[in-house]
């Protein structure tokens, strides 16, 4: 599965065709999805252009993509950096997305984890270190989760890499059988995406991440990101040994 990642707390200033505004984001939506995106990942702005998970401007993003795009599976962000009592603004949801992402480095992820579940939305556990997905396998609802997020912030590629699998190998040893998507951020988004596709994960590109090509070309959107990342799968690169155990995802 390839997910678009369409504008994280990402700006105009970082690209021009970054999408905020309801209308954007479902006109982005549309693009990335006819050129391969299997589901979508969005931080709502209110009208000031900050993120936000008030119910409002929630719904007024979900519903224009969803009038879009109806039968892709919609996620947002859920991180301690978005303005406003966030487990409250969650509790006041009327319109859901498909899922959320919660980082286990935040003090309330178990709680935040919880109240989604509770109300039918799936749950994408964001790991950044070892110390994170030993947090998520002793949690009681680890095997509910939607999916695993091992989110690399190392922008040293070596240093990237050996984050992940240290990440893979602890929930390899807890026999966590929960698909993994795997992503990097700005100078790793492509090795830790070519990783992905060799171990069988899935895998994210989107502005949010980073807006070079491959080629380290800047791309002209997210639409092309998605192409550029298509054409890296299906010529996988040879998988190298690996001396530490991995998991696969679904």
């Amino acid at each position: 599965m390839l997910q678009a990642c369409l504008n994280g707390s990402r700006g105009k200033d970082f690209h021009p065709h970054t999408p905020l505004t309801p209308s954007e984001l479902a006109a982005d939506a549309a693009a990335v999805v006819s050129a391969g995106a299997g589901e979508l990942h969005l931080h709502p702005r209110d009208a000031g252009g900050a993120e936000t998970l008030a119910p409002a401007p929630v719904a007024a993003a979900l519903e224009a993509i969803r009038a879009r795009v109806p039968s892709i599976p919609v996620g947002l962000s859920t991180h301690a950096g978005i303005a406003g009592e966030r487990l409250d603004a969650v509790r006041g949801w009327k319109a859901l997305p498909d899922y959320v992402s919660v980082n286990l480095i935040e003090p309330d992820a178990p709680e935040m984890i919880a109240l989604a579940l509770s109300r039918g939305i799936g749950v994408e556990a964001g790991l950044w270190s070892v110390a994170d997905a030993d947090r998520l396998v002793k949690l009681p609802q680890a095997r509910e989760c939607l999916r695993i997020l091992i989110e690399i912030n190392e922008q040293d590629e070596a240093e990237g890499l050996a984050a992940a699998a240290a990440i893979r190998t602890v929930l390899a040893a807890a026999s966590l059988d929960v698909p993994v998507l795997q992503h990097g951020y700005d100078a790793t988004v492509w090795p830790l995406y070519r990783d992905a596709l060799m171990r069988g994960l899935d895998g994210r590109i989107g502005l949010e991440d980073g807006r070079h090509l491959p080629s380290g070309e800047e791309a002209a959107d997210n639409a092309a990101l998605i192409k550029a990342a298509l054409v890296l799968a299906r010529v996988p690169p040879k998988l190298a040994p690996e001396t530490t155990p991995s998991i696969a995802g679904g």
